[in-house]
């Protein structure tokens, strides 16, 4: 089975959550002796780990060869391509991208981030998008994530090939409702496309079903999971190195992931302990508000920002935390949470999350219930055996879940179009 696979980040370089998931689902997938898989970013930055797909720079892929030579553009692609495909494309023009960033090899640049200029780059990575798909040998496309849905339809036009996209998060989880009406269009022409959607929890299922007005036979729940955790950080102790016990929020500081909730229920505890230090761990358009919440609760003494932290340093706040909370407003999944737990972290996450469906020994709240919140974080590190408890079979609960689980559902659906 080959699939050629669309993405926008992948590890380490990574922003959020989607990167995380690709990497883990594909590392999954890789588990399956007959597959292979091309997965196609748009600036790779040379030490992504390869040992088990082949990672595809767009910043790297000629789509401009006029006057350049087959024996260049050999050298730049390998043999793959056919050369009577190059002379078809050799003076081919390309009206819908901005020639300002074609570089003197003929290859589009990329920022290899989410720059100003998004819905711009968007566009010009579904041209590279098609370039590659004539290019190589695949049985279907896999797009992850609304920014590389225009790739995968753009493949798909060109090859004929079936086209899986893959929701990680829609605009109404991102936005709180106030949905970006290009967004939302690019979205819905992706999953109008698609041969089958596949969602990271029930709960944005029935986003695309009711929101995009998908069929939902076509609509399929692979809930994500979390990578074994390596020996080095397996090996790290779990002591803060004080007395006071820490409760930690880890993820972007934007409204999408509810960081007021968790200053709020912060002060909160406070009121009742002293003995407890609160930290705030990541970056977003929210972060100065959140630091200014926490003046205004009198309670910066206590709290901490960290800013954003990457690889072993995630690990290195989750060992050193005796609670972790995600307090999400809409959050289609959610890793971090499993992440914790596998570090032997009690967690508390809002009910409002993807990961809530298959998490039974985390404590789960309302996003907006402060005072459930706040009383949740009390109990845990005032009464040891509630602690001991969540600690152990929490870790024990996310040891299941596998991402080697999930890319043999992802497989089965490829399956299932390609029989289509």
């Amino acid at each position: 089975m080959k699939a050629l696979m669309f993405g926008w980040e992948f590890p380490p370089h990574i922003l959020g959550g989607l990167g995380t998931a690709s990497y883990g689902l594909t590392k999954g997938m890789a588990m399956q002796p007959d597959m292979d898989i091309n997965f196609v970013i748009p600036k790779p930055w040379g030490d992504e780990d390869q040992s088990f797909l082949r990672i595809i720079g767009a910043c790297n892929t000629p789509i401009v060869w006029k006057d350049v030579s087959w024996d260049y553009v050999s050298k730049r692609i390998g043999d793959a391509m056919d050369p009577q495909l190059y002379f078809d494309l050799r003076n081919h023009i390309y009206a819908d991208f901005s020639y300002r960033h074609v570089n003197d090899l003929g290859c589009l640049e990329f920022s290899g981030r989410y720059p100003d200029n998004l819905l711009e780059e968007i566009n010009n990575y579904s041209i590279v998008a098609g370039v590659i798909a004539r290019t190589l040998d695949f049985d279907v496309i896999h797009s992850h994530d609304w920014l590389t849905y225009p790739a995968g339809i753009h493949s798909k036009q060109v090859t004929g090939k079936p086209l899986v996209i893959h929701v990680h998060a829609t605009d109404f989880d991102r936005s709180r409702g106030s949905v970006n009406p290009q967004v939302y269009g690019i979205e819905k022409d992706g999953m109008d496309h698609a041969d089958h959607i596949i969602c990271v929890s029930n709960l944005t299922r029935e986003t695309v079903i009711t929101k995009y007005h998908q069929d939902p036979a076509k609509v399929t729940t692979v809930h994500n999971a979390v990578e074994p955790l390596p020996e080095d950080i397996e090996a790290m102790t779990s002591s803060n190195g004080t007395k006071d016990k820490v409760i930690t929020f880890l993820g972007r500081i934007t409204m999408q992931k509810g960081p007021e909730y968790f200053v709020e229920a912060a002060a909160r505890v406070l009121q009742r302990a002293d003995n407890v230090r609160f930290v705030m761990a990541g970056s977003g358009d929210m972060m100065n508000k959140m630091i200014s919440l926490a003046a205004k609760r009198n309670i910066s003494d206590k709290f901490h920002f960290t800013g954003f932290l990457k690889g072993k340093q995630v690990y290195e706040m989750l060992k050193s935390s005796d609670v972790y909370v995600m307090p999400s407003v809409s959050e289609p999944f959610g890793i971090s949470p499993l992440e914790a737990m596998q570090c032997g972290v009690p967690t508390i996450i809002s009910k409002q999350s993807g990961c809530a469906e298959i998490l039974n020994h985390a404590i789960k709240v309302d996003y907006w219930d402060i005072e459930a919140m706040a009383d949740a974080m009390y109990s845990i590190i005032t009464y040891p055996s509630m602690y001991e408890y969540l600690k152990r079979e929490g870790r024990h609960e996310v040891d299941e879940i596998k991402w080697e689980y999930a890319g043999q559902k992802v497989r089965e659906i490829y399956e299932k179009v390609i029989r289509r």
